[in-house]
């Protein structure tokens, strides 16, 4: 049986002995891992005391440390980016494996810096233009009946039957109106145009060859007049207008003659499809946070921060492995005593260091979200503003 070596205080780094390999073409890295192996080592007691540690171990907890790191910050991305990468390009293959450049990942963003547009926002508005009958995604369709003399309810559901296979419509317009009145402007019999026509005599142009039968007035008299008739129409005859109930349509007056009635509508199961749009259901594109197209970072862009604290999490994991080895037993015994393992107490401060290296570096990304650095921009314009304020200002005197 094979003796299982413990750590000799020394180690030789070799591409492929970490556990995924994520960063074992990074140059960065692979100087950095052997020097992390031997500062944890010494942290944990070595020379002093055997570490019960390979240099696999060890390395395996570098690794975990900076995907850790990786992830945390990726995670705060994208919650503060979320809004802004949907519907854009989605992550494609093992994006941050030692195959795949991270360079080479479709739709990548890690380590870029993303401008928020509006795009998102007008996206999402995009179903108030639709209910106004402004924008949106569903098509706007018109449609017909044939209204008959004497006959004042119609079932526009009988209408979808024929033009819409049986699927559900919703009328948005009907088109039954009383007659403009800019067509009985010159009516004689609405008061305009006998009296242009008076006008014309009683400034002795009525008898003028060729016969003048029109004077031009402001555009205003227009409005009023057209004002008027639509008043005169509205108090004085019936008024055209109509009832909607479930697509149960009541015409008032009673109609005297048969004609056309045209209307708007839309299909209830277009306006409720939440797949309808361009990028909605594609699979190839973001849509929530599962996707987001950010990978693993590359170890050499972060900075001596961000390596700081993968040490300190890495050294975590090292004291928590290491009191995992030691729990196995409790106790070892020697001649005419026992040693007792500190293997609970390890795995114990491995644990509150692992919390606390965590919340640290939330608490640092929530404070450098865009919304905490555009309320401290503000703060401090306003400040620099309460400063300026107390400046003495020149006099000038003419």
């Amino acid at each position: 049986m094979a003796q299982i070596t413990i750590w000799n205080g020394s180690s030789t780094f070799v591409s492929g002995t970490t556990p995924f390999g994520f960063y074992d073409a990074d140059v960065d890295f692979s100087q950095s891992i052997d020097k992390f192996a031997d500062w944890s080592a010494r942290r944990l007691g070595y020379p002093l005391v055997d570490i019960e540690l390979q240099s696999g171990s060890f390395y395996a907890c570098f690794e975990e440390a900076v995907t850790e790191y990786s992830a945390q910050i990726n995670q705060f991305n994208i919650k503060d980016n979320l809004l802004h990468l949907q519907g854009q390009q989605a992550i494609s293959g093992s994006s941050g494996s030692s195959q795949i450049p991270l360079s080479a990942s479709a739709g990548n963003v890690t380590h870029k810096r993303l401008t928020p547009t509006l795009g998102r926002s007008v996206f999402l508005a995009e179903q108030y233009g639709t209910e106004a009958g402004v924008g949106g995604f569903v098509n706007y369709k018109t449609g017909s009946i044939e209204v008959t003399e004497d006959s004042q309810v119609y079932d526009l559901n009988a209408f979808a039957e024929v033009s819409e296979s049986g699927n559900a419509i919703e009328i948005t317009r009907v088109f039954h109106d009383a007659t403009p009145a800019i067509v009985k402007y010159f009516d004689p019999y609405a008061g305009t145009g006998q009296g242009t026509i008076n006008m014309l005599a009683g400034f002795g142009w009525g008898t003028y060859s060729p016969a003048t039968t029109f004077l031009m007035m402001p555009v205003y008299a227009d409005i009023l007049r057209i004002q008027a008739i639509e008043f005169n129409d509205i108090i004085r005859k019936s008024g055209y207008s109509f009832e909607l109930r479930n697509n149960k349509l009541r015409l008032f007056p009673n109609p005297t003659s048969t004609f056309n009635l045209w209307f708007e509508y839309i299909v209830r199961s277009e306006r409720d499809n939440p797949l309808i749009t361009e990028y909605s259901g594609s699979a190839d594109v973001v849509s929530d946070f599962s996707n987001a197209p950010y990978a693993n970072m590359e170890y050499d862009k972060i900075n001596d921060v961000g390596k700081q604290w993968i040490r300190k999490y890495g050294l975590a994991l090292c004291k928590e492995l290491l009191g995992m080895i030691r729990s196995k037993y409790g106790t070892v015994p020697i001649p005419n005593a026992e040693v007792t393992l500190d293997g609970e107490t390890l795995r114990g401060e491995a644990s509150a260091e692992k919390e606390a290296l965590i919340t640290e570096l939330r608490e640092i990304l929530e404070l450098s979200s865009r919304r905490a650095l555009l309320e401290a921009d503000q703060e401090e314009a306003e400040h620099l503003q309460q400063k300026l304020n107390k400046v003495p200002l020149p006099i000038w005197i003419g």
